[in-house]
């Protein structure tokens, strides 16, 4: 006598229908914010730490100060400078 329903119930169609057309709508733009704030961190990166590839273009005092923030996007930022880039890289 007991029958197998659903905990959560069955959205309808509208409602998948709307949430389709917002992720469509939204996600190019959460990827350009994305790509943005990624190329803002390496140009901050390149000011403030400029002098480990042989670009000084702040005083070192600042730079120290600025360190202990830095410390860990050092690594990734080092490599993604020193990384080969292709045409197709500014396409996409």
């Amino acid at each position: 006598m007991s029958q197998d329903t659903p905990s959560t119930p069955k959205k309808s169609f509208f409602q998948n229908l709307k949430e389709i057309m917002y992720g469509m709508a939204s996600h190019d733009m959460s990827r350009y914010a994305l790509r943005t704030r990624a190329s803002m961190e390496h140009l901050f990166i390149l000011i403030t730490m400029g002098d480990m590839i042989g670009i000084p273009i702040l005083p070192p005092y600042y730079s120290l100060r600025l360190l202990p923030y830095v410390v860990p996007q050092i690594s990734t930022w080092k490599r993604r400078l020193l990384r080969e880039k292709d045409v197709s890289d500014a396409m996409f």
